[in-house]
């Protein structure tokens, strides 16, 4: 009798396998009108700049920190605590300062060139990228003179290809 219930369970299960075995149709979600609004407003190459600049400022301000306070005084054995602590401090201060200005301004202009340049181009691939990265680097580094202006731009432009690759966003 136990051969034949199991007989029966087999027989049953058949066509709900085969149920089972047939991909699953998922119906669409439309996106909200909110959803298309924001989508808009990301989309605006301000915005995108600008939110760019200011995470920039962000992160480089915290690495200011972070650096400013691995600087030793040349003087430090002459130094009380209270003036190493003091001196720690406006390094601190001076370095986050510095490094928030250098990172706000590298990602509000890679982020601006790489907009404008999709926009234009309307594509979204790596020539993107080496361009925002040449017009960057370029920039950053244009005080310099001409020749590190060019170092500058092909640096930052491969770095910008190799951050792309290894985050892989245009396949």
């Amino acid at each position: 009798m136990a051969a034949s219930s199991s007989e029966n369970d087999s027989k049953n299960e058949g066509p709900s396998s085969r149920e089972a075995e047939q991909p699953q149709v998922a119906a669409i979600r439309m996106p909200t009108a909110e959803e298309i609004r924001a989508q808009e407003v990301w989309n605006n190459c301000a915005v995108r700049s600008v939110v760019s600049g200011v995470m920039g400022g962000g992160l480089g301000f915290f690495m200011g920190l972070f650096l400013g306070a691995l600087d030793n005084p040349i003087m430090q054995d002459e130094m009380t605590a209270r003036q190493q602590l003091i001196y720690n401090a406006k390094q601190m201060g001076r370095r986050s300062w510095s490094s928030a200005k250098a990172f706000a301004i590298m990602g509000l202009v890679f982020s601006a060139v790489e907009c404008v340049v999709e926009k234009a181009r309307a594509k979204h691939d790596t020539t993107n990228t080496v361009i925002a990265g040449c017009v960057t680097g370029g920039t950053i580094s244009a005080r310099g003179g001409p020749r590190a202006a060019c170092a500058g731009c092909a640096g930052f432009a491969a770095f910008s290809v190799a951050i792309e690759k290894f985050f892989d966003r245009h396949t």
